[in-house]
């Protein structure tokens, strides 16, 4: 039985998301939360809105027991690109990419 939460179109690169992803992948739940709390980063909120919506999905919608859950998959894709100018000397342009994630946590029981 698992318990699935995803969000998308965050304005946070992909790469950097992961990098915050690869510290909770794995780990229980109550490890994972205290991890997010902790973590500087920018992304951490945001995956630790996720990690939470996903455990009340698995506490309220398949009545697993929250002290057995772990984080079971995680993972950041990238979403659309906005695209934008930079004006720059002599009429020229440089392109900045702002790239969206979206994130998709899935949670485990322990047995």
């Amino acid at each position: 039985m698992e318990a699935k939460a995803s969000v998308s179109l965050i304005r946070i690169a992909p790469r950097k998301v992961r990098l915050v992803l690869d510290l909770i992948r794995g780990k229980e739940l109550n490890e994972a939360v205290g991890i997010l709390k902790n973590l500087n980063r920018g992304a951490s909120s945001v995956v630790l809105k996720v990690v939470n919506s996903a455990a009340a999905n698995a506490e309220h919608n398949f009545n697993m027991d929250k002290s057995k859950l772990y984080v079971k998959e995680i993972y950041a894709n990238e979403g659309p690109t906005l695209k934008r100018m930079q004006p720059h000397a002599k009429g020229q342009g440089f392109s900045i990419f702002k790239r969206t994630s979206s994130i998709i946590c899935i949670l485990g029981e322990k047995e």
